[in-house]
């Protein structure tokens, strides 16, 4: 079970390219695919591009969170916490933060991917309300492994499109 995380120690802020060391260093131990710095980079500079990321007291990046907003619907790319910080709530706390966010700005869905064997990623998905709804045959290049796709539904209003 995650432990809550002492928010008064916590500070949530949009990424900036000072953070890109920090960043790409939790995504080389993460992922079997990392992304490379500059696509991370040119994730600060996008419009619909949301990057923020978590740092503690003194100021130690944690962990991070990229997501698109298109439309009505938000689209997560990237969460991730560094190891030696896992397990006390942090992605929790960005991907909560960023529902809140989803519902205040009327987008009605969450999407995103995940392999089906991160079962850390996914046991923390469901808990927060993710369900899964489709698979993408082969999408991970690295393995050729399914990825899983999750949905949250807002129960922000439908939109027509201006209809």
């Amino acid at each position: 079970m995650a432990r809550q995380p002492d928010d008064r120690a916590l500070t949530v802020a949009k990424a900036t390219a000072d953070d890109l060391e920090a960043i790409c260093e939790i995504e080389q131990i993460s992922f079997p695919t990392p992304w490379s710095r500059q696509a991370l980079a040119d994730e600060l500079d996008r419009p619909w591009s949301i990057f923020r990321v978590l740092k503690g007291r003194g100021g130690e990046l944690l962990a991070y969170l990229n997501y698109w907003v298109v439309y009505d619907e938000v689209h997560v790319l990237n969460v991730a916490t560094h190891p030696s910080h896992r397990r006390r709530g942090y992605a929790r706390l960005l991907l909560g933060q960023m529902v809140l966010l989803a519902r205040k700005n009327a987008c009605r869905e969450v999407q995103l991917e995940v392999r089906p064997s991160n079962l850390a990623a996914r046991r923390l998905y469901e808990s927060l309300g993710f369900a899964k709804v489709g698979v993408r045959p082969g999408y991970y290049p690295d393995s050729g492994e399914d990825a899983l796709l999750y949905r949250l539904e807002t129960g922000a209003p439908e939109t027509n499109g201006g209809d």
